[in-house]
């Protein structure tokens, strides 16, 4: 059977006593933020994204393991077990292996060739495929027409024989093997318009009112005569394809060298034999044809798809970490508005703790009465001191932006707005959340807040949405959810853990990430809080329903209590580490070391380095590190736009062809890949990350299209606004 940790050492670049730790750990019910901040010497500092990449190759390898044990089991049970099928599973290293190794014994339903098989053709099959006949085959088959059992001539013989060798040819390993290799080294994925799709294009070029499929048409025309090299096709063109074909736009194909197979399993699998040889030939053709094809064409579509699904989620999870990692607006009172037409703009003013102060509505987005709209709005931010306005982007966010830029530029007060990325913000306001905090709150008035909050402290305020709902990725709802779910919720309980949680005030939604705490135990800890009071240290949390010794060691160094008596209980020391740090605190020396005061306190100094990074910076924040969103006082259309001009922007979304980024007029501008860097970047997050603030070039603006083309290749800068 394969060895595991050798296996994992080896794909990870790892030296063997790190793999047994982590697996150890693993196997314990450590989970991934712990073992990557707790349990640092045993690990060798592997870091948290590096610890779930292999959590997550163990895990298959562990299924491959466990599926070769089925199939063995399988093959004992069939009697058709030998020990070259055992060697073979044995040393099989993907699923994809062992399925082929099992496929010629697998239960199958009635096909040509088991109907044959009853008929008793086997027999008349070896002979033909043994290609050592020296008379025809029709007399080769007369013995074997038998009328009662449903083989009337020889030619029915004959038939029969063939369709058994044609699955065995099929269903051979190597014949598979070699065939899907060739297919993908050789093959192209095509696609063309469907019959739907051409009669709805033509409809649309003479009904000009036909908006919805003039849309779509533009979204897949490229793709209406396409073809590209398997080996070479990226990824969002599959989801792009893949989309298109379920919406039926699309007729979606794999074309393999069909001749060049067929050539080659002939060179492969035939002589010379006069008598077999026309016959197995067509045989072949037909087993390619029928069987092979088809089925390794699915293969093919479905390992494409697995792997650009895995690079969306893969790209979906860093935005999304790039998103909730963003620096958090503190010491800010916010005036928050959710722009709309008929039903009003909806705003809420939150305090610098998110406290909520007063909510309302303003109409200022339909007809050119906005006196009464800028009269109320410049009310509040007087009434309570405001000095920064949230819009959320969705509809109305432009008109909205307009009158807010107006109503600043008139006031002459020191105030700055920001366009905040409101998706998910309905979600959350319709959610059970949403109405248990706020029940006496219209649904829009709830999304208000959640704009105002989301800008003072992104990660606490996203972590009560479905990581799904907000909407920095591409075709999230394309591809397998449940691989998704993992994903995402890994990526939040990582930068939950990596930014710590105030015990006191954190959320159920936000505890319910901090590792070992599970929703039951987060509801617990907002339980024991309105019972008993703020909690006054971290050992008060073993006295929490269903928070045992594990979750606490799992939990206790990732939640943080501001005024706490011990002061290291607002730090990310861990309790188990206390006393290290009250003797390093004791007994520290100006000239030594910290290799060996780690070696004197009999600490790692791994554990002793994190120790002292955070007694410097007591309830340190990671994210305050960070670039601050970028304020805004004055508004630009894209009428104003020109080529050449130079302009800051907050990047919004990354994705496999480039980013796009915000620059202030509503719609987000395009930066390709290939100008996104003077050098050669396989990916754009190489160069860029959701919440980044970059200066772009403008290239291009199309107005009726509603497209902007941007670069940060600046060369020469010609006006920068």
């Amino acid at each position: 059977m394969l060895d595991i940790i050798a296996k994992l050492s080896e794909e990870f670049e790892l030296i063997k006593w790190q793999v047994e730790n982590t697996v150890q750990l693993i196997d314990e019910g450590n989970t991934i933020p712990f073992i990557a901040r707790y349990r640092k010497e045993m690990t060798g500092s592997m870091d948290d994204q590096k610890l779930r990449e292999l959590f997550d190759r163990l895990t298959y390898l562990r299924n491959l393991e466990e599926r070769k044990e089925q199939v063995i089991k399988l093959l004992e049970e069939q009697g058709n077990l030998t020990e070259e099928l055992n060697a073979q599973l044995n040393a099989a290293t993907t699923l994809t292996e062992v399925e082929d190794i099992y496929r010629p014994f697998r239960p199958k339903r009635r096909t040509r060739a088991t109907i044959a098989e009853e008929k008793g053709l086997g027999p008349l099959a070896d002979i033909i495929w043994a290609q050592e006949l020296e008379m025809p085959t029709l007399e080769v088959a007369e013995p074997f027409v038998d009328a009662e059992k449903g083989v009337e001539s020889a030619e029915d013989a004959l038939a029969g024989a063939s369709d058994i060798l044609a699955e065995r040819i099929s269903d051979d390993t190597q014949n598979r093997t070699w065939v899907r290799k060739l297919s993908w080294d050789e093959g192209f994925v095509n696609s063309i318009a469907t019959k739907k799709a051409s009669k709805e294009i033509e409809v649309s070029k003479s009904d000009q009112s036909n908006k919805v499929d003039q849309k779509k048409a533009g979204v897949y025309d490229m793709y209406f005569e396409f073809s590209e090299p398997i080996k070479k096709i990226v990824g969002h063109r599959i989801l792009a394809l893949n989309r298109g074909e379920k919406e039926d736009w699309l007729k979606v194909t794999i074309e393999a060298p069909a001749e060049k197979i067929q050539d080659g399993l002939v060179k492969r699998l035939l002589n010379n034999n006069q008598y077999t040889r026309p016959m197995l030939e067509a045989t072949i053709a037909d087993s390619y044809k029928r069987l092979t094809a088809p089925s390794i064409e699915r293969e093919i579509r479905n390992s494409l798809t697995e792997t650009a699904e895995e690079g969306a989620i893969k790209v979906f999870g860093e935005n999304l970490r790039q998103l909730l990692m963003q620096s958090p607006v503190k010491d800010r009172v916010v005036l928050a508005i959710d722009p709309g037409y008929r039903t009003g703009c909806k705003w809420a003013v939150v305090d610098e703790i998110g406290k909520v102060l007063e909510t309302g509505v303003v109409y200022c987005t339909i007809g050119k009465e906005t006196a009464p709209a800028k009269k109320t709005l410049l009310d509040r931010i007087k009434k309570y001191s405001a000095n920064l306005i949230a819009i959320g982007n969705g509809t109305a966010s432009r008109e909205t932006e307009q009158v807010v830029a107006e109503l600043i530029k008139e006031s002459g007060l020191p105030v700055q707005y920001i366009i905040v990325n409101e998706a998910g913000a309905s979600v959350y306001s319709a959610s059970k959340l949403g109405a248990q905090e706020f029940p006496d709150f219209d649904v829009a008035l709830r999304s208000a807040v959640s704009i105002g909050r989301r800008l003072q402290d992104p990660l606490a305020e996203l972590v009560k949405i479905d990581p799904k709902s907000i909407g920095v990725g591409q075709y999230q709802h394309d591809m397998n959810q449940k691989r998704l779910d993992e994903t995402l919720s890994g990526v939040v309980e990582s930068c939950v853990n990596n930014v710590g949680v105030d015990l006191n005030t954190a959320s159920p939604s936000l505890l319910s990430y901090v590792s070992g705490v599970s929703g039951q135990v987060a509801k617990n800890i907002l339980e024991y809080r309105e019972e008993n009071g703020k909690f006054g240290s971290r050992k008060e949390l073993l006295k929490v329903k269903k928070l045992g010794p594990k979750a606490f060691e799992q939990c206790a160094g990732f939640l943080r209590i501001p005024g706490a008596k011990n002061p290291l209980d607002n730090t990310g020391v861990h309790p188990e580490s206390y006393a290290v740090a009250e003797s390093f605190l004791a007994t520290k020396k100006e000239n030594s070391s910290l290799e060996a005061i780690a070696e004197s306190l009999n600490v790692g100094l791994p554990t002793l380095q994190d120790i002292v990074r955070e007694l410097e910076k007591p309830g340190r924040d990671p994210r305050e590190e960070l670039e601050a969103p970028l304020l805004r006082s004055d508004v630009l259309s894209m009428e104003d736009l020109q080529e050449g001009m130079i302009l800051k922007g907050t990047v919004r979304n990354v994705i496999d062809f480039g980013a796009f980024v915000d620059i202030g007029v509503h719609q987000d501008g395009l930066v390709h890949i290939s100008q996104l860097s003077d050098k050669f970047i396989k990916h754009p997050l190489e160069a860029v990350s959701v919440g980044d603030v970059v200066d772009v070039m403008v290239l291009g603006v199309d107005v009726k299209r509603n497209r902007i083309s941007l670069s940060m290749k600046l060369g020469t800068k010609t006006k920068t606004v």
